[in-house]
């Protein structure tokens, strides 16, 4: 069992920055890749970005947020972040983290029907 809390939501102007923290719980959290998904109203859970279980070897990242968000994790502190630059009004959503568990160190998946726990949610409102 793995409990996700996020942190770091609030409001910001367009252009501005925000780095969203999941702290996850358990001993057992270098065995989970890790991804960030976001849901604004009226519009399905889409996907954002994601980590490997072994940090820094692979990233994936949404078309809309790549150049922008970077996403990386420490599993000596089992977290994961996501630093959200230049941020757009389109960004605004409830962002969501989640731990899918692999055998593949180096293996991400972009379908949130593959991640098993999930955050939350913290609100990023981005106003123009």
């Amino acid at each position: 069992q793995v409990q996700l809390v996020e942190s770091g939501g609030g409001l910001v102007q367009a252009g501005g920055s925000l780095r969203l923290s999941c702290a996850a719980s358990g001993r057992t959290f270098s065995r989970y890749a890790m991804g960030w998904f976001r849901q604004a109203p009226g519009k399905e859970r889409e996907f954002v970005s994601a980590i490997s279980r072994s940090a820094g070897v692979t990233t994936y990242y949404a078309s809309s947020v790549k150049g922008r968000f970077t996403i990386s994790r420490d599993n000596a502190k089992n977290t994961v972040y996501l630093q959200m630059n230049s941020l757009k009004p389109e960004d605004t959503a409830v962002y969501y983290c989640a731990a899918d568990f692999q055998v593949y160190s180096d293996y991400v998946r972009p379908s949130s029907y593959d991640y098993e726990y999930w955050g939350q949610g913290t609100q990023v409102t981005v106003s123009s």
